[in-house]
């Protein structure tokens, strides 16, 4: 053998080998991937071979304080098309038209996109007949999911609050969206293995993956007082009718929202029946004005904490304030002559507060601003919150200086105003604002989260919120909020009067927001109520006749409703010859009928009298004895055949 054919064997035997040892590689390869990656490999095949149509969680209720229901999702039925699937498209929409009632071109048109699924026109959320008789349709392709429809069972009542939800399931505006991830859950899934095409590969079966719900929420808004505020609310809107209203109820002690109403407002099942600037505009927290005297709050807090100013102190007041060349005349025409800085503040007096500021000076009387929440946003968990717009201090002059310490010339919100006064109310601290209080497992009832209140920082001392709480109780029973007095409560309070700015930055000519401000009961209070009406069409526009009395119904009925029991003390009420004094029910429990009847007519108090039951003694009454009562009061009287406690 030569030495050629030795080499070329030698390369023979090489390669033999060569392909010997790729082929052991490549069987071990193969017996590597189907002994130790074949299940890893299925999965991989199967993600990309995966379908999967969506099943939408159950959103979480939304509760108030005491576990009224005022949102919750029920399931609806809702046809989707895989078109892949769809054997004859003309047939499945000439059937699916027949049941939905919609155009067969529609649903045809839809069905024939290239896509993996579409939902089906007219077939979202349906009610349970419908979704029967689709079901029994069998069509190929057609496919029944769950989706959520959302409820409002009260309507109209915090829509502001709530917000709503669009189509999607998904938070829109509101407290839905502010806690959309939380409210809204995990979806799941039907999910099936199809091939490119997206036709069904044959021996697999579907696969469902069940949801996570999302989680209730327990709300600090208390319905009932919620209740109160929308009647005052409407009451006002039909009296007066003004461009808007708002209105805020807060417990001061803990910085809770039991309340929050606005007019224009809507219903948050139906809310593109409304306009955006209705539904998209919380105007308790977003809306920005000027706020008139119920500022001076914070101007006779801050020169009370600084010993600026003694309520005793005399002040003459001649119906203007000198400053910078300038004369700033009191509301008053000649003004309230000589009074006491408690009278100032009983009068509204505007000359009295802008020596109050003058003394203060502006650094102090805009650091307690600052400190009082105004200026910056209170943090309330609800989307849209202002800011308020301030003067910055190095462009404060005197003239600046003086109509800031009476409420003009500064921009704030509703919010800021309550969270300030319940600093008065509580103490001298000012509370963080919120709604939400905590957060429930819907499966298990489990507490997950739950909102303690927040103390932001002490703003003034206890002793200056209490002498401050003692002058605004004496506004209302002797000053300018007389209108908000409830007999049996305690109430303190501030008016305002605020002229509107304009597009062109001047006042604008017989536009006002006229407001009202006040917390029951003044000792102690357990309730802030506010409210603001922009542009009242009435023959007087102050806060004291427009928005007074809602404010002291709200408190007077709000206490009521909590069992806070009626107090004899505090100041009475000082009334003019224009008041309606209120009368004294006299005690008829126990007498005869005739009695009774002969005693109501003796007294002069003049009530009306209504009788209930058979007999011919009084068993009951209502309202009790030494309840005051307007002029003209029903007194209903309950009979029986005997005085009550009778053997």
């Amino acid at each position: 053998m030569g030495e050629q054919d030795l080499t070329r064997r030698r390369r023979l035997v090489g390669l033999f080998l060569g392909a010997l040892v790729a082929f052991a590689f490549l069987v071990g390869r193969l017996a590597y991937i189907q002994l130790f990656q074949s299940s890893w490999l299925t999965e991989r095949a199967q993600e990309l071979w995966r379908r999967d149509i969506p099943v939408e969680p159950k959103r979480g209720t939304v509760y108030d304080r005491n576990g009224q229901v005022l949102a919750y999702n029920i399931s609806a039925p809702t046809v989707v098309a895989v078109p892949a699937q769809i054997r004859d498209r003309e047939e499945t929409a000439a059937r699916l038209a027949g049941v939905l009632g919609v155009s067969r071109e529609r649903i045809s048109q839809l069905i024939s996109k290239r896509t993996l699924i579409v939902y089906v026109a007219g077939g979202r959320k349906l009610d349970a007949e419908k979704a029967r008789e689709v079901r029994a349709l069998g069509l190929p392709g057609i496919y029944l999911t769950e989706e959520g429809r959302r409820y409002y069972p009260f309507g109209e009542l915090a829509a502001h609050v709530l917000g709503f939800v669009g189509i999607d399931n998904q938070g829109l505006a509101g407290l839905e969206a502010r806690y959309d991830s939380r409210l809204r859950g995990i979806p799941g899934a039907i999910s099936f293995l199809a091939n490119a095409r997206g036709e069904v590969m044959p021996g697999s079966e579907s696969l469902y993956v069940p949801p996570k719900d999302g989680q209730d929420v327990v709300l600090t808004l208390d319905r009932q007082i919620s209740a109160f505020v929308r009647r005052e609310i409407e009451q006002v809107v039909a009296t007066y009718n003004p461009d808007n209203v708002t209105a805020i109820v807060a417990d001061p002690r803990t910085g809770e929202i039991l309340a929050m109403e606005n007019a224009p407002t809507f219903h948050p099942g139906k809310y593109q029946d409304y306009s955006h600037e209705v539904y998209d505009r919380n105007l308790a927290i977003w809306k920005t004005f000027e706020p008139g005297s119920t500022f001076k709050i914070v101007t006779l807090s801050a020169a009370l904490e600084e010993k600026k100013v003694n309520l005793n102190e005399r002040f003459f007041d001649p119906g203007y304030f000198e400053v910078a060349g300038h004369r700033i005349r009191c509301w008053k025409a000649g003004g309230h002559g000589s009074q006491s800085f408690l009278e100032v503040v009983e009068n509204s007096c505007n000359p009295g507060f802008m020596l109050m500021g003058q003394r203060l000076g502006k650094e102090a009387l805009f650091r307690y601003i600052r400190e009082f929440g105004f200026g910056s946003k209170t943090g309330i968990d609800l989307p849209g919150e202002g800011t308020g717009i301030l003067f910055k201090l190095s462009r404060v002059g005197p003239l600046e200086l003086a109509t800031t310490s009476f409420g003009q010339g500064v921009s704030v919100t509703p919010i800021q105003q309550v969270m300030a006064v319940s600093a008065v109310a509580n103490g001298g601290l000012l509370m963080q604002p919120y709604v939400a209080a905590k957060w429930v497992d819907r499966a298990t009832g489990e507490v997950l989260d739950e909102r303690k209140p927040t103390v932001v920082r002490r703003v003034i001392s206890e002793e200056t919120a209490r002498l401050v709480r003692g002058a605004l109780e004496s506004v209302v029973a002797r000053g300018t909020g007389k209108n908000a007095y409830a007999e049996g409560y305690r109430v303190a309070g501030k008016t305002g009067t605020a002229q509107v700015v304009g597009p062109d930055g001047r006042y604008k000519r017989n536009h006002y927001i006229v407001s009202f401000i006040g917390m029951a009961p003044a000792d102690n209070p357990r309730l802030v109520a506010y409210i603001a009406v922009d542009n009242p069409k009435a023959p007087l526009v102050f806060g004291g006749v427009i928005a007074a009395p809602a404010v002291g119904h709200i408190l007077a009925d709000g206490l009521q409703y909590l069992g806070v029991p009626p107090s004899a003390e505090g100041p009475a009420k000082e009334y003019s010859y224009l008041d309606v004094k209120p009368v004294e029910v006299p005690e008829l429990t126990g007498r005869s009928l005739e009695d009774a009847r002969r005693l109501m007519l003796d007294s002069g108090a003049q009530l009306r009298v209504e009788t209930a039951g058979q007999g011919g003694y009084v068993v009951a009454q209502a309202p009790k004895a030494g309840t005051k009562v307007p002029p003209g009061t029903v007194i209903r009287l309950y009979l029986g055949n005997r005085p009550p406690d009778s053997p």
